[in-house]
Formats: C-alpha cells, sequence, structure tokens
C-alpha cells in the first residue's frame, strides 16, 4: 500500500478526476475540492476508492486566502501530510477585452494565479520539513509565447503569471527537494468543449489531432516519478505542437 497523499483542486471532473482516478490506482490518498460540483465530487470519491485509494472530498473556494490555508491544514490533519499539490483548479471564459468586466477580469485572476500562491505557501513548510514534494500547475500551451489575446486576456496574463510563479517556487523549493513544475495543456478532450469545436481547431494542431485526458495523465505521472527528481522549473508543453 503507498502511503502518498494527493491534493488535487478541480480534482472532481475532467483532467482533474483522470489525475485523481490513475493516482487511486496506486494507492494513493487523494483529496479533492470542488466549489459547486458537489455530485461529480461524491462520484469520483467513490471511484477513487473503488480503485484502491483512500478519497476525501473538499468544497472550498482556492480563490480565498483563508479557505485555501484550511484546505491544506484539513489535508494534513486528515493524513498527516501532502506529497503532491496538483493546481488543476481555473475558471475560464472568453470575452473581448473591452466587453469584459471588473468582476469578469478579477476572477481570472482569482482563480488561476492566487490559489497557486496561496496553496503553495501553505503546503511548503510540511514539504520542506521532509526534504520532499511535488508541485504541479496547470498553465496554456501559448502562454510562454506573450502574443496578444483579445478574447481571453485576463486568462491568458493569469496563465503567463502561472509560469512565472512556477519557477520562483521552484528555485526556492529545490534546495529541500521539492520539485515545481507546470503542464502547459492545448487542446485536450477533458468534456469541456463541444466535439464541435475540438473537431474545428485539429487543422491547427500539427500533430493532427486533439490531445486525450491520458496523455495529461501521462504527463502527470512522469513530474510526480522520481525519474523527474532532477527536473525543476519546467514547462511541459502538452499540445502536438500547438502554439509553439
Amino acid at each position: 500500500m503507498s502511503n502518498n497523499v494527493a491534493l488535487i483542486t478541480g480534482g472532481a471532473k475532467g483532467i482533474g478526476r483522470a489525475i485523481a482516478l490513475d493516482l487511486a490506482a496506486k494507492q494513493w490518498s487523494v483529496a479533492i475540492c470542488y466549489r459547486t460540483s458537489a455530485a461529480a465530487a461524491e462520484e469520483t470519491s467513490a471511484a477513487i476508492t473503488a480503485r484502491g485509494g483512500q478519497a476525501l472530498a473538499v468544497q472550498c473556494d482556492v480563490s480565498d486566502s483563508e479557505a485555501a490555508t484550511n484546505l491544506v491544514a484539513q489535508v494534513e490533519s486528515r493524513w498527516g501530510k501532502i506529497d503532491a499539490l496538483i493546481n488543476g483548479a481555473g475558471p475560464y471564459h472568453r470575452v473581448n477585452l473591452f466587453d469584459e468586466t471588473s468582476a469578469g477580469w478579477r476572477e481570472m485572476f482569482d482563480g488561476n494565479l492566487h490559489p497557486i500562491f496561496y496553496l503553495g505557501q501553505a503546503v511548503a513548510p510540511g514539504m520542506k520539513a521532509r526534504k520532499h514534494g511535488r508541485i504541479i500547475n496547470f498553465s496554456m500551451a501559448n502562454a510562454d509565447q506573450m502574443v496578444a489575446q483579445p478574447e481571453v486576456t485576463g486568462h491568458y496574463i493569469a496563465k503567463a503569471g502561472v509560469l512565472i510563479l512556477t519557477r520562483t517556487l521552484a528555485k526556492l523549493l529545490a534546495p529541500y527537494g521539492i520539485t515545481v513544475n507546470a503542464i502547459s495543456p492545448g487542446f485536450i478532450d477533458s468534456g469541456s468543449a463541444p466535439p464541435e469545436e475540438l473537431a474545428g481547431v485539429v487543422k491547427r494542431i500539427p500533430a493532427g489531432y486533439v490531445g486525450s485526458v491520458a496523455d495529461t495523465v501521462a504527463a502527470v505521472r512522469y513530474l510526480l516519478s522520481e525519474d523527474a527528481r532532477y527536473v525543476n522549473g519546467a514547462n511541459l508543453h502538452l499540445s502536438g505542437g500547438w502554439g509553439i
């Protein structure tokens, strides 16, 4: 039996759920947090248990610093530690910059960037004490290109910020045996986009096909492994060549 513990934000559905189930098959204890998807979180928790893991589902808005800190404390109280933090939560909306609202603008940063800071601060002491840990953050495939994004401006800037925060955390935590890396997906069939929309973007992907959640799980699996112990501050493009 594994005694590893993971905390996955946005773990009730899509990519986060797939990662949770993969870890459960290796007998990890997996905590998932969600904001509104209570039914999906309950189903994912049951699936984690069925695959041999232990499950904890917590309703939490990780854009709130106190709530994020309390979430980490709750998981550590339950299982004594957190070996892996996977920041998978992140709201997204498409709107022209000049039609964006102040609330919508703030939401992109509160949901995509700030939780990585809050949760990173909260898990660091335990990981540093144990001299081991893995943090994986999700950006987007062309965020490092710094190109104009009139329809997803706030989201894009937040995801570029994720890359800077990832590298900063990596530099600060590397002396303690902790790695912090980013995965930057392109078009992934995770159930969040209509099939017709994905079909329409295939011609823009050099590999010629849309990625699957299995591709994302494989990338996470590698970064969590000891094979990746010297990989730190990296940005792993998961896009079939799109966005590079």
